[in-house]
């Protein structure tokens, strides 16, 4: 049994396929999941728009997910990373969209801000059709 503790980043506005397919990619990488739910205020910095569901009631949705084995909220900064040190994954899995994120991890492990923690970029799910920013653009217009 593989006993390796993985950790993901996410919004998490509203579960969809293409999250439940992210998530099982990242629980067959381990046996302990745990996901990270972006805070309302560094959603907000990052999109420019709060999320339409606040981070209490998308660690709810994520709670009910019987792969998450724990959900956190994530740091108030964005950057800091400190929930890193906190959770001490032994791997990061990130979304095929993620590449962002995956840069700036590799700057902080490189400069030593980070333990290295070995990163794992996952396989687009439909996501042409499924990306959060799609889906809620459609839930606008419907």
């Amino acid at each position: 049994m593989n006993s390796k503790k993985i950790l993901i980043f996410g919004v998490f506005d509203g579960i969809h396929d293409g999250h439940l397919h992210f998530i099982k990619e990242a629980k067959e990488k381990g046996s302990h999941l745990v996901a990270v739910v972006a805070r309302d205020r560094v959603v907000k910095e990052l999109k420019g728009k709060l999320p339409k569901n606040n981070e209490v009631n998308r660690i709810r949705n994520l709670l009910e997910i019987k792969d998450i084995d724990l959900v956190f909220l994530g740091d108030l900064k964005i950057g800091t990373f400190n929930i890193l040190k906190e959770v001490k994954p032994d791997i990061i899995f990130l979304g095929y969209d993620q590449s962002a994120l995956q840069e700036d991890l590799n700057n902080k492990i490189k400069i030593g801000q980070l333990n290295n923690i070995e990163i794992i970029m996952g396989q687009s799910y439909k996501g042409e059709e499924l990306h959060s920013s799609i889906l809620n653009k459609k839930s606008i217009i419907n």
